[in-house]
C-alpha cells in the first residue's frame, strides 16, 4: 500500500510526540524539551531528548533521531505499513485503502479549445493562417464553420490530427491548482479600488497584504473558468465553482476581498473571502471542505506563527485579527476557520507550547463561547498544561484594541489574563451568592461536574477542588505563616527524604513532583521504596485526596512504623494545608533532592561521557533553582 506524502504529514501533524514517547520512557520537561534515558541504549543518565514543536527525538549518546513514525518501527522492530496503521488508528486520519485512493489530489484537465480569431478577416490573413491550402480555395473563416459544426461538443481532436489545439496534461493536482488561484488572487488586487480602500482603512501596509498574500476576487460569475478553462473539473472537487438549480455553474467567491488559508506546511489548501459590501451575507465565506481543506483541523496564522518562531500563543477570533497582530509584532495568533474551536484545534497549539491563551469577547456571547470552550479544553489538561482566559473589553477585538488603546495596553490586558482556575471561579461564583452555605454549595456542585472531565491522572483535579476550597473558606482554621525563614529552620531538624516521604502521604497526587527521582536514587533508602510503590498504583488513587492517602498508606502498610514516625515528627499537615504551599514545598524538595543526587553520583561517574551528561543536567539544574529563588 502506498501511502501519500500528504497523508503521512497529516498523520504527523495530529500525534503529539511527547506523548507517545512517554508512553515508553519516562520523560521530564527540561526547558522546551523533554528528557529521559535512552530506549535504544543502555545508560543511567538521560541523553535522550524529545523535541515537542518539532515533532522530533535526539539521543546525543547513541544518535538515535526521527519522528514519530521512525521511533516506532524502531522501538517494537515493525516495518513502515503496520506503523502507520496504528497511527492512523490514533489520529482518525484514514490510510488510503488501495492505490486508486492515491489518485484523491488529482484530477483530469481539459483540453483548450481555441478561441475563435476575430482578425481573420482578409483572403490574406486566412492564408497566412492555413499556407497548405490556396487563399482563392477559402470562402470562409474556417473556425467560425468549426464552431457551427452540430456535434461540437462530442468533437474528438484525435479524429483529425491535433493541429491548432493545444492538449493539456492528463492530470493535474489540486495543490498546484490552489497556489495558482492564490497568485491569480493576488494580481486581481490592484485591479480594485475597493478592495485597496479596505485593507488600507483596517491600517494594513503593503508589506504587511504581501506577507498574507491577500488578494481580491472579481465581480464576474465565472472568472475562474475564464483564468483557468483546463481546470474546472479541480476548480469544482475544491467547491470553488458550483452548480445552480438551474444548472448553470458560478464561482463561489465574487467581489471579495481574498485570504489564502496554508496548511501547516505552508501550502495554500482554501480561501476565505470577506464581502466588500456589509449587506451582503454571509460577510465571511470560506471554501468547503475537500481532500486537501479540513477546516475543523486548521488554524489560520499557524504556518506563520511557527515560521517567525513564536513563544506565545494566542487563540482569537477573526483572519484580521490574526494579521493585525502580526503587523504590530505580535507573532503566534491564530484563528479557527469559520467554525468554533474543537480540541483539535486546542491539541495543535499545546503542541507548540504547553501555555496559551483564548481571546474572547466580554459580551454574553462572548461568555458563552468561553464556557463551551473550558468544557472542551479540561480533558486536555494533563498536568504542565495551562491555559489563560483573555475576556477582552467590549466593544473590542484585538484588532481595534491595537488601533485605539496601543499595543502597551493589548500586551498588559494580556499578562493580566486569569489563568483557567481564577476563572473558572469567577465564571461560576457570579451566578450565586457565596456568602451563604447555600451558594457555596452549589458552586461547588457545578465544580464537581467540571472536574469530572479533568483527565484522572495527574494532580490538577485535587488541586482545582482545593484551590475552591480556600477561596470559599472551607475548613478556615487558623494557619502558620510560612517564611522561607520558617521552612530553612524546619528543614534542619529533617531530612530532605524524610519531609518528602511526609508531603507525599499526606498529598499522593504530588507524586509527579518526585518521579524523576527515581533515576537517581539508590533503590535501597526508603523514598525509593515508597516510590516504587507509588509508581505502581498511581493510576489507581481514588480522586478524592482523603480517600488517597489512606489508599497509599494501606500500600504502604510494609513501612508503617517508619512512616508513622515521620509523619509525627514532621507535622506536615500544618505546613501545606493550603494547596499551593504543598504544590511549591513538593516542587522545590524534589529539585534539591535532584541535585543532591546528581553531586554523589558525579563524584564517581561510570565513564567520561556519563560525567559530562551529568554536568549538564547539574548545571541546567541550578539555573531551574536559580530561577525559583528570584521569582520567589
Amino acid at each position: 500500500m502506498a501511502i501519500p506524502q500528504h497523508t503521512i504529514d497529516q498523520i504527523l501533524d495530529r500525534t503529539d510526540i511527547v506523548e507517545l514517547i512517554g508512553q515508553r520512557v519516562k520523560l521530564k520537561k527540561t526547558g522546551r524539551t523533554y528528557s529521559g534515558c535512552c530506549p535504544f541504549h543502555q545508560e543511567k543518565s538521560p541523553s535522550f531528548h524529545v523535541y515537542r514543536d518539532k515533532q522530533y527525538y535526539h539521543c546525543f549518546g547513541c544518535q538515535a533521531n526521527g519522528n514519530a513514525i521512525r521511533f516506532l518501527m524502531d522501538i517494537d522492530n515493525r516495518n513502515f505499513i503496520d506503523v502507520m496503521k496504528e497511527l492512523s488508528s490514533h489520529t482518525g486520519v484514514e490510510l488510503p485503502k488501495d492505490n486508486h485512493d492515491n489518485k484523491k489530489l488529482s484530477y483530469k484537465r481539459e483540453a483548450v479549445k481555441p478561441q475563435p480569431k476575430t482578425e481573420l478577416k482578409t483572403a490574406d490573413s486566412q492564408a497566412a493562417q492555413i499556407p497548405h491550402e490556396p487563399a482563392s480555395s477559402i470562402d470562409i473563416d474556417p473556425f467560425e464553420a468549426f464552431q457551427n459544426y452540430s456535434d461540437f461538443d462530442n468533437f474528438d481532436p484525435a479524429q483529425f490530427g491535433d493541429e491548432g489545439f493545444h492538449q493539456a496534461p492528463i492530470d493535474g493536482n489540486l495543490y498546484d491548482l490552489l497556489e495558482n488561484i492564490a497568485q491569480f488572487y493576488e494580481r486581481q488586487l490592484p485591479n480594485s479600488k475597493t478592495a485597496q480602500q479596505y485593507f488600507r482603512h483596517r491600517g494594513l501596509s503593503t508589506e504587511t497584504i504581501q506577507y498574507w498574500r491577500l488578494g481580491y476576487a472579481p465581480e464576474d460569475w465565472q472568472h475562474l473558468e475564464k483564468a483557468f478553462p483546463q481546470d474546472v473539473e479541480g476548480l469544482k472537487l475544491l467547491g470553488l465553482i458550483r452548480t445552480s438549480d438551474s444548472g448553470r455553474d458560478f464561482d463561489l467567491l465574487r467581489d471579495r476581498v481574498i485570504f489564502p488559508i496554508r496548511d501547516s506546511k505552508g501550502r495554500v489548501v482554501g480561501f476565505g473571502g470577506r464581502a466588500l459590501n456589509d449587506e451582503i451575507k454571509p460577510k465571511y465565506i470560506n471554501s468547503p471542505d475537500s481532500e486537501v481543506f479540513h477546516k475543523n483541523q486548521l488554524l489560520y496564522g499557524l504556518y506563520e506563527g511557527r515560521k517567525d518562531r513564536a513563544q506565545n500563543w494566542l487563540m482569537v477570533e477573526g483572519y484580521m485579527d490574526v494579521i493585525a497582530l502580526q503587523q504590530n509584532g505580535i507573532s503566534g495568533a491564530v484563528a479557527t476557520l469559520g467554525t468554533a474551536s474543537n480540541a483539535d484545534h486546542l491539541n495543535i497549539l499545546f503542541k507548540q507550547n504547553s501555555q496559551i491563551t483564548i481571546a474572547f469577547d466580554g459580551d454574553a456571547a462572548g461568555q458563552k463561547a468561553a464556557r463551551r470552550t473550558l468544557e472542551i479544553a479540561l480533558p486536555l489538561l494533563n498536568d504542565g498544561r495551562e491555559l489563560k482566559f483573555f475576556v477582552l473589553p467590549k466593544e473590542h477585538d484585538p484588532d481595534s484594541l491595537i488601533r485605539k488603546e496601543g499595543l502597551e495596553t493589548f500586551n498588559r490586558l494580556w499578562q493580566q489574563s486569569p489563568l483557567l482556575s481564577d476563572f473558572v471561579f469567577a465564571l461560576l461564583s457570579q451566578n450565586y451568592e457565596i456568602a451563604t452555605p447555600e451558594g457555596k454549595s452549589q458552586v461547588m456542585a457545578e465544580l464537581n461536574q467540571l472536574t469530572e472531565l479533568l483527565p484522572k491522572q495527574g494532580s490538577y483535579r485535587y488541586l482545582l477542588r482545593q484551590f475552591f476550597k480556600e477561596k470559599l473558606g472551607f475548613n478556615k482554621k487558623w494557619q502558620p505563616q510560612i517564611s522561607l525563614d520558617a521552612t530553612l529552620s524546619f528543614k534542619q531538624n529533617m531530612g530532605n527524604e524524610e519531609f518528602a516521604i511526609a508531603i507525599l502521604m499526606q498529598h499522593p497526587f504530588l507524586y509527579i513532583h518526585f518521579e524523576v527521582l527515581r533515576a537517581f536514587i539508590d533503590p535501597n533508602e526508603l523514598l525509593a521504596q515508597i516510590l516504587a510503590v507509588f509508581d505502581r498504583i498511581f493510576d489507581e488513587l481514588p480522586d478524592d485526596q482523603e480517600l488517597a492517602t489512606y489508599y497509599i498508606l494501606g500500600a504502604c502498610s510494609a513501612y508503617h512504623l517508619e512512616l508513622s514516625d515521620i509523619m509525627q515528627r514532621t507535622n506536615i499537615q500544618a505546613f501545606t494545608e493550603a494547596p499551593e504551599m504543598a504544590d511549591k514545598l513538593a516542587s522545590d524538595y524534589s529539585l534539591a533532592l535532584q541535585e543532591k543526587y546528581l553531586k554523589q553520583k558525579l563524584k564517581s561517574p561510570i565513564s567520561l561521557s556519563e560525567s559530562r551528561n551529568l554536568r549538564k543536567q547539574l548545571n541546567e539544574l541550578t539555573r531551574q533553582i536559580s530561577l525559583k529563588l528570584v521569582h520567589n
